[in-house]
């Protein structure tokens, strides 16, 4: 489950009938041209009643084809993950809490108004809490409007300022925060943390907080991130919301065999 921008679901039958029909023509573009008008109004009603006898089988394809393309884009992402893992796990441009030298470490993409990000923020809290040697690191990726992009500003500039514990202060307690979050919230758990006000509205809008929110969305693109919470761990690049006992497994993992997955 994730948190992602509207889109038409009708969009994906359209895009599959194109595509099975773009395949058809470019397989058999011969025996296309050697059909006459009658023969492919033949054929065109053997495919019909047969799909409509037998509507599983449209199913069937759609399963497959998601299948497909969650395995092509599992292995887009592991190759994005190598080409941009130090930006990934080591940018300056990005907050880091638990153990700053823990000895593995796990990303988050995350948007302060998704409702699962919010619900794996226990999840993240209580890995902390109990794991003293994990590296938490968080990349404000806001995707849900504009009130979204300005706490993400206002956390931006928070982080510039606070130190790891205090940062995770008021992230906990912004993305905590019941009802839509926009920059009134934000800079209210700011000010509750005893952030520098002054000094983060100059912040807001500097060229530093543009550049590293320009970063997030740039490496989100490179992983095809299209909905928050989404993860990154060794090798593995996750969209959605994970269990604790699932991201549980996966830190013990890296530890036993360096993989995510052993």
């Amino acid at each position: 489950m994730r948190c992602r921008a509207k889109e038409n679901a009708m969009s994906f039958f359209i895009s599959l009938a194109a595509g099975a029909c773009l395949a058809l023509g470019a397989a058999t573009p011969l025996f296309a041209e050697e059909l006459s008008g009658k023969q492919k109004v033949e054929i065109e009603k053997v495919v019909h009643d047969y799909l409509i006898a037998n509507p599983e089988v449209v199913r069937e394809a759609i399963d497959e084809l998601g299948k497909r393309e969650k395995v092509a884009e599992a292995a887009t992402r592991e190759k994005a993950v190598g080409q941009h893992g130090d930006k990934i796990v080591n940018s300056p441009n990005q907050a880091v809490v638990g153990n700053p030298s823990g000895d593995v470490t796990l990303v988050e993409f995350f948007d302060y108004n998704c409702g699962y990000c919010k619900q794996s923020m226990a999840s993240v809290a209580k890995l902390i809490e109990a794991d003293p040697k994990l590296r938490v690191v968080l990349k404000d990726f806001p995707i849900l409007g504009p009130d979204s992009v300005e706490a993400a500003q206002v956390a931006t500039a928070a982080r510039m300022q606070l130190d790891s514990q205090k940062f995770w202060e008021f992230h906990r307690k912004l993305l905590t925060t019941r009802g839509h979050i926009g920059k009134q919230q934000a800079l209210a758990a700011a000010k509750d943390v005893g952030a520098d006000m002054a000094r983060l509205e100059k912040d807001m809008s500097s060229a530093e907080t543009k550049a590293a929110l320009k970063e997030v969305a740039t490496l989100a693109d490179e992983l095809r991130f299209d909905g928050t919470p989404a993860w990154v761990i060794g090798k593995e690049a996750i969209v959605g919301g994970v269990p604790y006992a699932q991201l549980k497994a996966k830190i013990e993992n890296m530890r036993k065999c360096g993989k995510s997955v052993c």
